[in-house]
């Protein structure tokens, strides 16, 4: 391998919005590296993510291949 081709691997600290705190690995040059969401505030992670229905397009999809659906 040719030397000093790949860039610096170093402990990283990451700063969520929400103030979680935790340390990674990575390549970056900013320290700490700030970030607009994490595990600990996304809502798929945290259980809070809700289904948008608009136009009642899942009660239509529902409706229309609920034969199909094993009971």
């Amino acid at each position: 391998m040719k030397p000093d081709l790949h860039p610096m691997y170093r402990l990283l600290n990451v700063e969520c919005a929400c103030g979680n705190k935790f340390e990674t690995r990575g390549s970056r040059n900013e320290n700490p590296w700030k970030v607009e969401i994490c595990n600990a505030c996304h809502p798929f992670f945290t259980g809070q993510q809700k289904l948008l229905d608009t136009a009642g397009r899942v009660d239509k999809f529902r409706k229309k291949y609920q034969k199909f659906a094993t009971k």
